[in-house]
């Protein structure tokens, strides 16, 4: 076992740390802190997911089953009892903060703060790290710990608001290197989540309020979306047009100012995109009466696009004189990026929706998705390999993960459609998106 990993900056060595939450953020986050000295609980609803992580094995790509082991001999270990949360330092809250209905659903978070609250003493310091609107860690979050503890945030212990930045598969910016945002409800809050995160990552971003660190999230990932949306639009258009959208790309790729490169797919997925600029808007609607038109449009643009990609599998299935009703349709990839296990809102599972919607069989391949992570997939998973392209009517390429070698997906494909332009420049029969 390699040895411990040094505390990078301030004295918090041996806090006892508590992470609620065990997933793509929770879990790194988790680890980091073990790997540095903390003692750790991760909290955990599911208690597949905690069996899985006592047991050595880890559901998430960007954490290995060796670097889980090490964690927990040096003090690591998952829980689903709300008990062993007692008597901790620092507690991190890194939940789910999904959509229902087209509104925020913060319930994850009020579970989180109702069972921190009874463990609440004097000097401690929680931090909430999901992804929500600008002032729910003072207007909900804070209120709920206050509550449940009799104790006053500020006077009695310390909240702040730090935003993830987790990029699951992402080898070049992890956890330890990405800039980690700060805040706290006051000074004293401030310096103790700084002082936390300063111990298990490189450099923190300190800003002034938790209103204003929410609202950094919301702003890069809707950043994100409306290019999104932008460069997917236009693939639509430049293919109606007879126009290569990738060799349009890769063109004004060569501008070194001005310009960032976005490239089209099969919609978007993650917790982030399909959720996150929505939070903006449901917020701007409710404060201050108005529509934020461009985070409407991009949902709009990017929520259409499994429903183009199936007019896409239609239409070449019918130029070689099948029909997608009882066509055998293999989807390589399931996750919603590319070398990831994570599949919340991926536009995968759009596509396949819609193409049983119109009686196609459907099977998927995912060589990062673990068996503890398929739980609620409907679809059949199988295994990659040449043969099992060979034998689907239609092969839709819908994640460009490494496993995938473009050479053999254009190779043993009997028909193929290609929505992440990694088989340009190989002959197939099919085409790209």
């Amino acid at each position: 076992m390699s040895a411990p990993p040094p505390i990078l900056g301030g004295d918090m060595g041996g806090s006892k740390v508590v992470v609620i939450g065990q997933g793509y953020v929770g879990l790194p986050v988790a680890v980091r802190a073990a790997q540095v000295g903390h003692t750790v609980t991760g909290f955990d609803v599911s208690q597949e997911r905690v069996d899985s992580l006592n047991a050595g094995i880890s559901y998430v790509a960007d954490i290995s089953d060796q670097q889980l082991a090490e964690a927990t001999q040096r003090g690591y270990r998952a829980t689903t009892d709300s008990a062993e949360l007692a008597g901790f330092d620092i507690a991190i809250v890194s939940v789910p903060t999904p959509l229902t209905d087209g509104a925020p659903d913060l319930s994850f978070i009020e579970a989180a703060a109702k069972d921190l609250a009874p463990h609440i003493r004097p000097d401690c310091t929680i931090v909430l790290e999901s992804t929500t609107y600008p002032g729910t860690t003072t207007e909900l979050f804070t209120p709920l710990l206050e509550s449940g503890s009799g104790l006053r945030a500020g006077a009695d212990f310390h909240v702040g608001y730090s935003p993830e930045r987790i990029d699951p598969g992402n080898e070049k910016h992890t956890l330890l290197n990405t800039p980690k945002v700060v805040s706290g409800i006051d000074a004293a809050s401030l310096a103790k989540v700084d002082e936390f995160f300063s111990s298990i990552v490189e450099t923190t971003v300190p800003v002034q309020s938790t209103a204003q660190a929410e609202l950094v999230k919301l702003l890069e990932n809707t950043f994100r979306h409306v290019n999104i949306a932008l460069v997917n639009e236009l693939a639509i258009f430049a293919h109606q047009l007879g126009v290569d959208i990738w060799q349009t790309i890769d063109a004004a790729t060569t501008k070194p100012f001005g310009y960032m490169r976005f490239t089209p797919g099969p919609g978007v997925g993650g917790h982030c995109l399909p959720v996150d600029p929505s939070y903006l808007a449901w917020e701007v609607k409710r404060r201050t009466g108005q529509t934020f038109r461009f985070i409407e449009l991009a949902n709009d643009v990017n929520a259409a696009m499994p429903h183009y990609v199936v007019e896409r599998a239609d239409a070449l299935l019918r130029r070689h004189g099948k029909t997608i009703e009882g066509a055998n349709v293999l989807l390589l990839g399931l996750a919603y990026k590319k070398a990831t296990s994570d599949w919340r809102e991926s536009p995968s599972i759009h596509v396949a929706d819609r193409l049983n919607t119109v009686g196609a069989h459907v099977t998927f391949c995912d060589p990062y998705i673990p068996p503890v992570n398929t739980g609620a997939l409907t679809y059949p998973m199988i295994d990659y390999s040449a043969a099992a392209m060979a034998d689907a009517d239609l092969v839709i390429l819908l994640v460009d993960h490494p496993e995938f070698d473009p050479a053999e997906v254009a190779a043993s494909s009997a028909i193929v459609l290609d929505t992440k332009g990694v088989l340009r420049g190989h002959r197939l029969i099919g085409e790209v998106l």
